[in-house]
């Protein structure tokens, strides 16, 4: 086998460094909305926790050091901003857009960690022109409906109704429409 032939990787599951395994466990469980997956040991040493597909390990005194900063990306961050705040849980920054296009909050955890949970947002710079061309085109449905969850695919069907649209594109505001040249 070359040093060319792709590799795969399933998932990527980080293992942070705890100073007090039941208070992390308690805190991105109760506060955090994780659900805890298992531990290991007697008292627990080590262990995960799952948010969606999302997995975290935590690691007793070792595997790391505290401070470490996540990226997480949820449906929608607002009201995971909501729900993790009536709970207690220490947001150091945001929601905000951000000009990367992810709406954002910080999250920091008992052991210094840092979590950003963001959902993605249209960006709007830089401008990019761009011509239309007129284009039939047909997708499988299942297709379409990769890059979005249940929900968007929901809020879109009523923007669409409400507005009238009878048809479906991905557009950005980036975008800007060539002007029109003689004999266009």
């Amino acid at each position: 086998m070359s040093n060319s032939a792709r590799i795969s990787a399933e998932c990527l599951t980080p293992i942070l460094y705890v100073r007090d395994f039941a208070e992390a466990m308690n805190y991105y469980t109760e506060k955090l909305l994780f659900d805890k997956l298992w531990d290991w040991g007697d008292p627990p040493t080590f262990g995960a926790v799952r948010l969606g597909q999302v997995e975290i390990f935590f690691c007793l005194h070792g595997q790391g050091h505290p401070g470490t900063w996540l990226s997480i990306f949820v449906d929608d961050v607002d009201d995971y901003f909501e729900r993790i705040t009536r709970l207690g849980a220490e947001v150091i920054f945001g929601p905000a857009d951000e000009p990367w296009g992810v709406r954002e909050i910080h999250v920091r955890d008992p052991n210094q960690h840092v979590i950003r949970f963001g959902h993605g947002i249209p960006m709007r710079e830089p401008k990019l022109e761009i011509e239309r061309v007129p284009l039939e085109a047909r997708i499988e449905k299942r297709l379409a409906a990769l890059p979005h969850t249940q929900k968007t695919l929901d809020y879109i069907q009523k923007l669409k109704e409400r507005n009238g649209i009878d048809y479906d594109c991905h557009a950005s505001y980036r975008f800007i429409e060539k002007p029109k040249g003689p004999g266009d």
